[in-house]
């Protein structure tokens, strides 16, 4: 069975020791470990990849929780395997909808094989995506459209959403929160081709570098910033020279962005690909 642990907490002596001595005890098998340990930050985290007979996930949740609380880490246990015919997603979205309606009306044709649990926003202007759908909507965003990270992670272990699915969500994750659900967890559409164009702006870069070709990429979040490597799936569209901005903005948006990101969470969800050591493989790779 593969799991995945991670921890989260202030920077102490050992806090390692524990998690590794448990896993290893219980017969497993580490396939990835990463570890954060910030010295000026004061801040610990860390990742481990592991397979472990079934029948020892439950005794392993309840010694994480246990090693959690004396140790002070926030420590999460998950395992891709519980919920593979239909894994469970936090849709977190902004201002847009083409792009979370594909995921969801894909669900509802049964074209995608997930359950989405609940629509996350920093603003209320898809509150009405959320009823039209029959999903519960959690704004975590502050009068000024800011993220209460805090609020946005109490969600997605509420709901235990076994992806998060970032589908034009307009804030930057912190690295804390990647932490916490590191291990090929999130899932992040950029409405421009990676890595060539990247920032806020993307359509703008490309039309006035002269471009014709213009894309989208999926790809999983990691902690570390400019990463790379963590490509699930790209699009791309070409226009006719002297097409005006707007008229790419809008292709990009409405057609071009929900094809992409649909067919990363299908590959995901499926189980086609995972994350490992910040790289993109077939699980079926030897």
């Amino acid at each position: 069975m593969e799991v995945v642990i991670t921890a989260v907490g202030p920077d102490n002596v050992g806090l390692a020791d524990p998690i590794i001595h448990d896993v290893t005890g219980r017969g497993a098998n580490i396939a990835e470990i990463q570890m954060y340990d910030h010295d000026e930050a004061a801040v610990f985290a860390m990742m481990c990849r592991l397979h472990l007979p079934a029948n020892q996930y439950e005794a392993l949740v309840e010694t994480m929780c246990l090693v959690g609380k004396h140790k002070g880490l926030e420590i999460r246990v998950w395992s891709p395997e519980l919920r593979a015919a239909s894994p469970n997603l936090a849709i977190c979205v902004t201002y847009l909808e083409h792009t979370p309606r594909a995921i969801l009306e894909a669900i509802r044709n049964e074209t995608l094989c997930a359950t989405p649990v609940v629509l996350i926003s920093n603003r209320r202007k898809c509150e009405g995506l959320a009823r039209e759908y029959g999903l519960p909507f959690e704004c975590i965003g502050n009068e000024d459209g800011s993220a209460d990270e805090a609020a946005m992670v109490r969600v997605i272990d509420r709901y235990q959403a076994d992806y998060v699915i970032l589908a034009r969500y307009m804030r930057v994750l912190p690295p804390d929160t990647c932490w916490k659900f590191a291990g090929g967890r999130i899932i992040n559409l950029h409405h421009g081709l990676l890595p060539s164009f990247r920032g806020l702006r993307p359509y703008h870069d490309a039309y006035a570098a002269r471009m014709l070709t213009f894309g989208a990429t999926c790809h999983f979040i990691v902690p570390e910033l400019d990463a790379g490597n963590q490509t699930i799936h790209q699009t791309t569209f070409s226009v006719p020279p002297g097409t005006k901005l707007e008229d790419v903005v809008r292709i990009g948006q409405q057609q071009n962005e929900p094809e992409c990101l649909l067919e990363g969470v299908r590959r995901v969800c499926e189980r086609e690909v995972q994350l490992h050591f910040h790289r993109v493989i077939a699980r079926n790779a030897s």
